[in-house]
């Protein structure tokens, strides 16, 4: 499976037609989104957004989205926050939203929601779709603080996905490894940046670039 994986447009609705060429480009078979599609809402700019791709799209609100982010794209998209789907046999979860931020944004989740929502869905999954990283992972400010969650960190702990996806943190574009998780932050796509992922026979590789 090879999917582009997008986060943080934050209602840049141009970037589509960069992100469309790019599935074209890569022989994309379908486009990951990890939130914050909208800024401060409204849902209806997540859904023009996301029914203008090109592929089927799998996505999750992030922080900056409103409430009403899930059902509404859910007419547009598979919805995956607190959800699971298998694809081409690579079960998929995801969780979006953040953990709690001194912004006050609009989808903030407790560190205990999040460890029970996706507690529940976690088992047996290849690729953890969140707009939030894990705390340590992909999580560093510019003040060299690290702000992920830690509730997702002992999810992947416990669950050891194969891959972990994240947004959230625009600085923190990059993929790293560690007991054989992948982490993968594709940077903002408002910024022009998108992401590659393979997943093949049990192994998965990523690729940065510029849309």
């Amino acid at each position: 499976m090879r999917s582009i994986v997008v986060t943080d447009i934050h209602a840049k609705t141009s970037t589509a037609e960069l992100v469309n060429r790019a599935a074209d480009r890569y022989g994309a078979d379908n486009i990951l989104v990890l939130g914050d599609v909208s800024h401060f809402g409204p849902a209806s700019v997540a859904v023009d957004y996301l029914s203008s791709l090109n592929r089927p799209v799998y996505a999750i609100p992030g922080n900056c989205d409103p409430r009403n982010f899930p059902s509404a794209v859910s007419k547009v998209a598979t919805d995956l926050h607190g959800r699971t789907v298998t694809v081409d046999g690579i079960k998929i979860a995801g969780l979006g939203g953040s953990n709690p931020t001194i912004f006050d944004t609009p989808f903030e989740i407790s560190e205990e929601e999040i460890f029970s929502s996706l507690d529940a869905i976690s088992d047996g999954v290849t690729i953890l779709m969140v707009h939030a990283p894990a705390f340590g992972h992909l999580d560093m400010i510019p003040s060299g603080m690290m702000v992920g969650s830690e509730s997702i960190g002992k999810i992947i702990e416990k669950y050891r996905p194969l891959v972990v996806l994240s947004g959230h943190i625009h600085e923190a574009r990059g993929i790293t490894e560690e007991n054989g998780t992948m982490f993968m932050n594709p940077g903002a796509a408002k910024e022009g940046y998108a992401a590659l992922l393979t997943v093949e026979n049990g192994k998965a590789s990523g690729e940065l670039f510029v849309l």
